[in-house]
């Protein structure tokens, strides 16, 4: 519930005005991948991994047909990068990015139309092994950049298509 409210909040505060419902949780974070932080507590750096995941679904959201709901549980996160706690040079823990260390998010969704019906539905695991060739040409890249863009990518390919290929199809209304 915490969740949910925190995403309809940033949604609010982000300027992002999705007609789509958007409920988005957060199945044990305590015990994702890797969600470690380099240099802020743990509780603090987890709230700030799970809102960013939350705009970046807000934000894909925001693409969608009037009316739509869309239900997410992410179950797992490794973000791009590890932290290594000796790469400082006084000491203090570092976040690494290097090919190896590729992003990855897991969740299960559910995407219903204006009429209840599904458009689309499942487990997805994305894994970003090429994060690395598409590095922004900027010197201070976003935080959680590799991703954003991840997930961005991910909409496009299946989430987009599922939703024009269901506009094509007339509803099945019962009478």
């Amino acid at each position: 519930m915490r969740n949910s409210l925190l995403a309809i909040t940033l949604l609010a505060m982000s300027g992002l005005v999705s007609a789509t419902e958007l409920t988005i949780n957060f199945e044990q974070p305590e015990k994702f991948t890797d969600i470690r932080p380099a240099n802020d507590s743990k509780s603090r750096y987890q709230q700030r991994v799970t809102a960013a995941f939350e705009r970046f679904f807000n934000e894909q959201a925001a693409k969608m047909p009037e009316g739509y709901r869309w239900d997410i549980t992410i179950t797992d996160i490794d973000l791009a990068g590890d932290v290594d706690y000796f790469a400082g040079p006084t000491g203090q823990a570092l976040r690494i990015v290097k090919d190896i260390y590729s992003p990855a998010v897991r969740f299960t969704h559910t995407l219903r139309d204006n009429l209840g019906e599904e458009v689309l539905s499942g487990e997805v695991r994305l894994r970003d092994m090429g994060f690395m060739q598409r590095l922004s040409s900027s010197s201070s890249r976003p935080e959680f950049e590799f991703e954003n863009k991840m997930i961005e990518d991910w909409f496009k390919k299946a989430v987009q298509p599922a939703i024009t290929q269901h506009a094509a199809v007339p509803p099945k209304v019962s009478q």
